[in-house]
């Protein structure tokens, strides 16, 4: 059963235990006075003398017009109307009673409504007066006790009576301490419900509002993601292009050999170029990773640029292959290529070293070159568009959870570490 479900039961009780209690201090004391007449009227000629019966002819009809009364003018727990109405009703019990014992069915109210209709203070001697007409009743000579062991009657019962006063004003205690808890619990649960009902307002209108900063953050990375591939791939291979071409038309007129070398390597890059291009539009792997893993696709990878760019490039594997989520691999795969490109472009290095190592849960990426070096911190902030150097490296890096660092100096070098978690493929 729910939380909802249960509040709603608890409800639902307590609704209906006011309603039962609400009928029978409305209706019962019509109920019980016209038994205890009718029980009565049957023993009358037994143990009732004329004067008693005139008596009774009277009160009875006075306790009619007082309950009918009652009915009309029934005021709050405590007030005087309830409490004159107590007592009024208990001195005509009483009355009743020392005419026909069997009038006490009509007294037996008073244990049932002390608590609620006498201030706190007032309701044991409510109760003890309602055993005082109980005992009376029951002594075996109706009231007042005709002998002494009428009298010892009346002394046991009366004694029977109080204890069971003491146990209804317990229990009249523990009903009125049950109410205010439950009228707590119920003021509790509306004011809870209320607060929910806002805060699922609330969260409605918070989750309308992310779903439009998600989908806007979603377009925004899809174009950074976008902007890297063509740089990472398209461009590079089209300033290879240009690069081959550049030297074709220098080498043209006085050694046509190595001019065509460089045409076939040019094609061969717009090929390349052509396929990564198709592949960036739908979203796919890397060409390199389409049938070789990423060790081979950078041995390949490095291979590749140590032809193009003339500079000696070695590739090393340390650890133990896997087999690497997608993700994963084209990452370090485009990592891998933008520092290769940037140190053809501009460290004017001699060599380069390419190091993939599996170290457990991490896999690292090392690209190192004997360059010029630059200051790291001269360079401009990278702002998610154009030039797509180191900060475009730290940014794929990021996105999977990965970190790059860059070591270099004037003159010194620069070694670019790629770290990321291992993803294995499942």
């Amino acid at each position: 059963m729910s939380t909802g479900e249960r509040e709603r039961e608890v409800v639902k009780r307590v609704a209906t235990a006011e309603q039962w209690w609400e009928r029978f201090f409305r209706y019962g004391p019509y109920g019980l006075l016209l038994l205890a007449t009718a029980i009565s009227a049957v023993s009358s000629s037994l143990i009732m003398s004329r004067a008693d019966v005139y008596a009774a002819a009277v009160l009875v009809p006075v306790a009619l017009v007082l309950q009918l009364w009652w009915g009309r003018v029934a005021s709050g727990p405590g007030s005087r109307a309830a409490q004159f109405y107590f007592v009024a009703r208990t001195l005509l019990a009483f009355g009743l009673t020392w005419c026909n014992p069997f009038f006490s069915i009509f007294t037996t109210l008073g244990y049932f409504d002390a608590g609620r209709l006498l201030p706190r203070r007032a309701m044991r001697a409510g109760l003890l007066a309602t055993a005082v007409i109980m005992a009376g009743s029951q002594s075996g000579s109706g009231m007042p006790p005709a002998s002494p062991m009428n009298w010892i009657a009346f002394v046991i019962l009366f004694a029977l009576h109080g204890t069971l006063t003491m146990i209804f004003a317990q229990i009249g205690d523990r009903e009125a301490e049950q109410t205010r808890t439950q009228a707590d619990t119920i003021a509790a649960l509306e004011s809870a419900n209320a607060r929910l009902e806002r805060a699922m307002a609330e969260n409605a209108g918070l989750h309308a509002q992310l779903l439009v900063q998600a989908r806007e953050a979603g377009v925004a990375d899809e174009r950074s993601r976008m902007a890297a591939e063509i740089h990472d791939t398209i461009a590079q291979g089209l300033a290879g292009i240009i690069a081959q071409l550049q030297v074709v038309t220098s080498a043209a007129g006085t050694d046509p050999g190595p001019a065509g070398e460089h045409l076939v390597r040019a094609l061969a890059l717009a090929r390349h170029s052509l396929g990564e291009a198709r592949r960036s539009v739908h979203n796919l792997l890397p060409a390199a990773l389409e049938h070789d893993d990423l060790p081979g696709a950078l041995e390949k990878t490095v291979t590749t640029w140590s032809e193009r760019t003339g500079v000696r490039a070695e590739f090393t594997v340390t650890g133990t292959a896997e087999p690497l989520h997608d993700e994963i691999g084209a990452t370090l795969l485009r990592i891998a290529e933008e520092a290769l490109a940037n140190a053809g472009r501009h460290a004017a290095a001699s060599r380069a070293g390419v190091t993939l190592s599996y170290m457990g849960d991490e896999i690292t990426l090392d690209v190192r070159d004997d360059g010029r070096g630059f200051d790291p911190h001269a360079l401009p902030p990278y702002r998610g568009a154009g030039g797509f150097g180191l900060g475009g490296m730290r940014a794929r890096a990021e996105r999977i959870a990965g970190t790059v660092e860059v070591e270099t100096g004037h003159g010194l070098g620069t070694a670019v570490c790629a770290r990321v978690p291992l993803v294995r493929n499942d």
